[in-house]
């Protein structure tokens, strides 16, 4: 009769293990960093979840908050791991393991310093063409959001007098508050200098180009990156369907560009965008749905696309 009981109790326990789990998976919790590439990715794959029957919760965090949260479990994923730029700070996370990644998302962005194409065609074609002109930049270098790592970098050239930058200042804002700046100096005709990246629409908004000798800190190529996915600890074991959905995305730089064009100058609203796009490009439910299941374990690939359908 006590292992009747013990077999019904662990029956009871494994029952509310599984009950646990799947609560803890019906919501997915993103960390969005204020980066509109990230804001799209970040959109694309709400959409999908939702249309598989999940909800859930994106959270407008800072880089350094965001991987802090990511170890301690107050959020399950983030799009936008930069490499190798924001290696330091995944670094620790990623040795003690509170935080994994899942795969590349994006290959073939970029991330360096740049200036109007005007200004490269008056000499600016590298790092050590900066100091040069100091004037004429107002010995100002324009980041985006404060703990961002570009910014950080940009910081550590100036601390260590690379490129003999030691008298300049790096000029933190948003991603917004920085193009807004590009966009004026621009239209004046002024010199500047900044923390340029694609994709992006900045590429097409002005004529500009990236400088070159930002190897040792931006990385070769230009900055050239690869964008990671990653997760908490665990993550994909304890949520194995939305975990196949996140080894399934990966996004190219056409389509981050033309969200991010919707998002940022045609002004809709990331989830619209986001919607708008799946049901232009049904070929990749196929794809980013193999293997997936909706939350109530049917066909992926009918709920969602019946979802963009109805909404977007």
């Amino acid at each position: 009769m006590s292992m009747i009981k013990k077999s019904l109790a662990m029956i009871v326990l494994s029952a509310t293990t599984m009950s646990a789990y799947a609560n803890q998976c019906s919501t997915v919790r993103f960390a969005d960093v204020g980066w509109t590439d990230i804001t799209a990715t970040t959109a694309v794959a709400s959409e999908l979840l939702k249309g598989m029957g999940y909800k859930t919760r994106t959270d407008l965090l800072s880089v350094p908050v965001t991987y802090s949260s990511l170890a301690n479990g107050d959020i399950d994923v983030f799009l936008g791991n930069w490499m190798p730029t924001m290696e330091a700070d995944i670094a620790k996370y990623r040795e003690a393991g509170t935080v994994e990644t899942v795969r590349a998302n994006l290959e073939g962005a970029k991330y360096t310093l740049a200036v109007p194409k005007y200004v490269y065609d008056s000499g600016i074609k590298r790092f050590s063409d900066l100091v040069k002109n100091a004037d004429k930049f107002k010995n100002r270098i324009y980041g985006i959001e404060p703990g961002n790592d570009g910014n950080r970098l940009i910081q550590s050239m100036i601390d260590q007098d690379a490129f003999g930058l030691k008298d300049f200042n790096l000029v933190e804002s948003s991603e917004a508050g920085m193009v807004s700046q590009v966009a004026r100096a621009v239209r004046r005709n002024q010199w500047i200098v900044y923390l340029g990246w694609a994709p992006h629409p900045m590429n097409q908004a002005v004529e500009m180009e990236y400088l070159a000798e930002g190897d040792e800190f931006f990385g070769p190529n230009y900055g050239g990156a690869n964008i990671y996915t990653n997760v908490r600890s665990n993550y994909l074991n304890e949520c194995k369907n939305v975990g196949q959905l996140l080894k399934n995305l990966e996004f190219s730089l056409e389509m981050e560009s033309a969200l991010m064009e919707d998002i940022l100058n045609k002004k809709i609203k990331p989830s619209k965008a986001a919607q708008q796009w799946l049901k232009n490009n049904p070929q990749l439910l196929n794809k980013w749905l193999n293997g997936v299941q909706t939350l109530s374990g049917d066909d992926a690939i009918k709920a969602v696309s019946d979802y963009v359908n109805a909404n977007a």
